[in-house]
């Protein structure tokens, strides 16, 4: 079952991140964007896991200790949990960014790799973003 939640976790980011990257003019791409409900079906996932090991979440989390982390993750619940935050996180962040640079007018062609790096290393594409955007001021009206 691990598995299973494991894999559908990016399985159901991935059309939400392709209509930011390949279709990021279409007007569904924003409708459907623009609601932060997109993350809804991964955190459900990350739900269903961290619920169902509350008590080794719960000890690594409320003292958090790089070893008592390290174990968690160590084991396949706790890296689908793991991975499942990573995702919805990502995905948000992607997805403000996204929104974002249409308020700006930020082109397409600069926020694709972007959105890309948000994807691979979330972090680095949020301080990418954070970079780019000083550079267009938001459209007035």
């Amino acid at each position: 079952m691990t598995e299973l939640l494991f894999d559908l976790t990016f399985l159901l980011a991935v059309p939400f991140w392709a209509l930011m990257i390949l279709l990021p003019r279409w007007s569904w791409t924003h409708r459907v964007v623009r609601s932060p409900l997109i993350v809804l079906p991964i955190v459900a996932i990350y739900a269903v896991l961290v619920v169902s090991n509350l008590r080794e979440v719960w000890a690594g989390v409320s003292d958090p200790t790089l070893s008592g982390v390290r174990e968690l993750l160590g084991s396949a619940d706790g890296a689908a949990a793991g991975w499942a935050h990573m995702i919805a996180f990502d995905l948000f962040v992607g997805r403000w960014s996204y929104l974002d640079s249409r308020e700006r007018g930020v082109p397409a062609l600069v926020m694709a790799p972007i959105l890309l790096l948000t994807i691979m290393l979330g972090p680095l594409g949020l301080a990418a973003y954070l970079a780019v955007r000083t550079g267009w001021p938001k459209r007035l009206g």
